[in-house]
């Protein structure tokens, strides 16, 4: 490198974002994920000795994937080959492996590639690593943000060691915001003073778990005020936007989110269920898709204990679709609520499994002939409908009767609950049982 393209690289680098001018150079000097980073495991010693292997980094935006790549590059004394899969395509692949091989028998060098956002190659962009990871010409470093089990390949998943990172918590964000505002070589080089300490909280608490965010924020609010004055909260709150909520609705963070919201209603935990509901509107989620599963919970998770629930989710959906957003919103949380507080019952929804497993198990079962109907002569000569008994003729319209065929008599699915509205099904239930077992009509 001659004079002039250092100066260069000289002046481009204040232009380079704080967030990756303050990308961290060694383990050592790496804020957070110890579980996986810390001094005997099984990531540092790979990366301190040079002995790198295939992996997977999973874990949110900004916890630290790329600058574990970027460690890794520095430290190995393989070919180091970083490319997106947002801007690659099998090509580009072709071409690295061709290189690979060439570093291989010409230097006696490994190659790692790091691919960066993995999860959007398609399946035969993945699968064309396979073979070259699986034969040692690649050793594979992938980053992502989503869950590999869904959007990996599971014979390049197979072929990987998986580290899942951890979301920053607010010290270690704190911590990379005070590197980034003191470091006279590659952060801003202002003093602690610069930023009150509850501006820094602040940044650090609406970060999400993200240092690129944080730094990023950061940056903004120094440039905007400069040094002339001490920056404050209501500084950094007109400076900078909150990061959106953390959330991709096709990705696993969506299933997560739906899971807590149902499992909440199930638990009968009113402020839980709306307070995920909120997550998932505030975050852009399908307001119907929302409703689609309360209804259904409705119907498995409350049941006759309360026959109202149902009613109260078809109310919400109607009510959303007349109204919209944000008008409608205020129906979702009302059908949350009802339903979160409604007596719980699956009685039904066990029933339709067993008679699901029972109609498997049991295959084509005559309908017995007193409950046939007889609409021709030829049908009432062979005994269709012959000895039914007219529920509306006896008392109270019940007369114990046998209903199911012959070879499941007496046979039950359904349990009723002692809860809400199903306690007085049960007990209307085994009323009419007992009836039927002591044979008076």
């Amino acid at each position: 490198m001659d004079l002039f393209e250092s100066n260069a690289l000289g002046q481009m680098h204040q232009y380079t974002p704080l967030a990756d001018r303050m990308r961290p150079d060694s383990l050592n000097e790496l804020i957070g994920q110890e579980h996986i980073t810390g001094r005997g495991s099984l990531l540092q010693q790979a990366i301190e000795n040079d002995r790198v292997f295939s992996m997977l980094l999973w874990g949110p935006p900004g916890c630290g994937k790329t600058t574990l790549a970027n460690i890794i590059a520095k430290v190995t004394q393989s070919e180091f080959v970083r490319i997106s899969a947002v801007l690659s395509g099998v090509r580009d692949i072709r071409q690295i492996i061709d290189r690979a091989k060439e570093k291989r028998n010409l230097y006696k060098k490994r190659t790692i590639l790091f691919v960066d956002e993995i999860h959007r190659f398609n399946k035969s962009q993945q699968d064309a690593f396979l073979f070259h990871v699986e034969n040692g010409l690649i050793t594979l470093v992938g980053a992502t943000t989503e869950n590999p089990s869904f959007e990996v390949n599971p014979a390049l998943v197979s072929r990987c060691r998986v580290f899942t990172l951890k979301p920053l918590d607010h010290g270690h964000i704190l911590k990379i915001l005070q590197r980034g505002l003191t470091d006279q070589k590659k952060g801003l080089g202002m003093g602690k003073e610069s930023f009150s300490v509850e501006a820094l909280a602040h940044i650090a608490k609406v970060s999400d778990g993200d240092a690129r965010i944080g730094l990023t924020n950061l940056e903004t609010a120094a440039l905007h005020f400069g040094p002339e004055k001490i920056i404050s909260v209501q500084d950094i709150e007109a400076a900078v936007e909150k990061k959106s909520l953390l959330y991709d609705k096709d990705g696993e963070e969506h299933y997560n989110l739906i899971s807590a919201f149902i499992k909440s209603l199930r638990g009968s935990d009113p402020d839980a269920a709306i307070y995920w509901l909120e997550r998932m509107l505030a975050a852009g989620d399908d307001p119907y898709y929302m409703l689609r599963r309360m209804i259904r919970f409705a119907t498995e998770d409350i049941g006759l204990a309360d026959p109202g629930a149902l009613t109260m989710a078809l109310n919400a959906s109607e009510s959303f679709r007349i109204l919209g957003h944000p008008e409608g919103d205020g129906s979702l949380f009302l059908a949350a609520v009802y339903l979160a507080t409604a007596p719980k019952s699956n009685a039904v929804y066990a029933a339709h499994k067993a008679i699901k497993q029972e109609v498997l198990a049991t295959g084509y079962q005559p309908v017995p002939l007193h409950i046939r109907n007889a609409p021709t002569s030829l049908m009432a000569q062979m005994s269709y409908g012959k000895g039914y008994k007219y529920a509306h003729d006896y008392k109270d319209g019940y007369v114990p009767q046998s209903y199911l065929p012959a070879s499941m008599e007496d046979q039950r699915f359904y349990f009723p609950t002692q809860r809400g509205y199903e306690k007085t099904v049960k007990q209307r239930l085994e009323g009419w049982i007992n009836m039927k077992k002591s044979g008076k009509e």
